[in-house]
């Protein structure tokens, strides 16, 4: 079946990621991809960072023991792997290979914004209880590099914030609030960093993305989104997964729509998405997503956790 419109047409492959017998991401969390079109996918099973070749074929993994709950990740500059995990309050640096070589916050010590996780519910379902925005992290969500290094952390469940690090870790930055007007966030859940080192943030339960500049200055934002979970940018094309409707949704720099697409089946064993939470693209234009149904719905999806749409046009 063919996704998308005009210049950018897509087709599922179908079945993409090889995993090893018997195995499953649960759920996919974070995704990214480096110049050898490699995808790690940070994941919730017992094996957090798997990798993969661009034909979907398992070529190592990472990160065993090290943790509590994956969050989001990227790709920095020199080709480091970032990572966040939510659950202990960290955001870490690591060699392709998976060596820890930086890690930012206080581990299983969230800073003080009033946020409780109240058992039973979900974090969404608690973010009225961030009274106040704090330093880094609680819960914090995803991560985004500029070009020259600097490390930008939207932050996230239990705080409502966007904290901007130097390359070397030093906090230099930090800017949000609780709420809903212009550089105010509710879930702050996917940050992006682009070529003109505009920070774009995807503001999920305000259904929005908010673009500052590299100092915090709201610049504008974009609202014809369904709670946009992450967002990527290539040239000038903006690509944003969102959860609801689950769905991709593909943009020029400027904010016109050139292509969306979303559930075709009802069947929860055939349509292509549950809870979109991470997208990622790959130096042929292919788009990957990662789905967190386990976590969302309690279903298990196994290799249909993550989905890549190869470009046909």
């Amino acid at each position: 079946m063919v996704y998308g419109t005009g210049k950018h047409t897509y087709e599922l492959a179908k079945e993409w990621a090889k995993l090893p017998k018997g195995w499953s991401f649960l759920d996919v969390a974070g995704l990214a991809t480096d110049s050898q079109d490699r995808v790690y996918v940070l994941n919730r099973s017992d094996h957090p960072v798997m990798v993969f070749d661009r034909e979907g074929n398992f070529l190592t993994l990472w990160g065993e023991g090290y943790f509590k709950r994956a969050h989001g990740s990227c790709e920095g500059p020199d080709g480091s792997i970032y990572c966040t995990d939510d659950g202990h309050h960290i955001v870490s640096k690591f060699t392709p290979e998976g060596k820890l070589l930086l890690e930012l916050g206080n581990k299983d010590q969230p800073s003080d914004t009033g946020f409780v996780h109240t058992p039973g519910l979900t974090l969404t379902a608690c973010l009225h209880m961030i009274k106040r925005p704090a330093p880094p992290f609680n819960w914090p969500t995803g991560v985004s590099l500029s070009a020259s290094g600097e490390i930008y952390v939207s932050d996230g469940y239990g705080n409502a914030r966007v904290h901007k690090f130097s390359p070397t870790g030093k906090l230099l930055l930090s800017w949000g609030e609780p709420g809903t007007s212009p550089g105010q966030f509710r879930l702050p859940h996917w940050v992006w960093v682009d070529k003109q080192d505009r920070v774009w943030v995807a503001d999920r339960e305000n259904g929005r993305l908010q673009i500052f500049d590299s100092r915090g200055k709201f610049l504008s934002q974009w609202t014809d989104l369904g709670r946009p979970t992450g967002v990527v940018i290539d040239e000038d094309v903006v690509y944003v997964s969102e959860l609801s409707p689950p769905r991709v949704s593909i943009f020029t720099i400027k904010g016109k729509l050139l292509a969306r697409w979303g559930n075709e089946q009802q069947d929860n064993e055939k349509i292509l998405f549950l809870a979109p939470h991470s997208i990622a693209l790959d130096s042929w234009g292919a788009i990957y997503i990662g789905d967190v149904a386990m976590a969302g719905f309690g279903i298990d999806r196994g290799s249909k956790s993550l989905r890549k749409f190869s470009r046909i046009s």
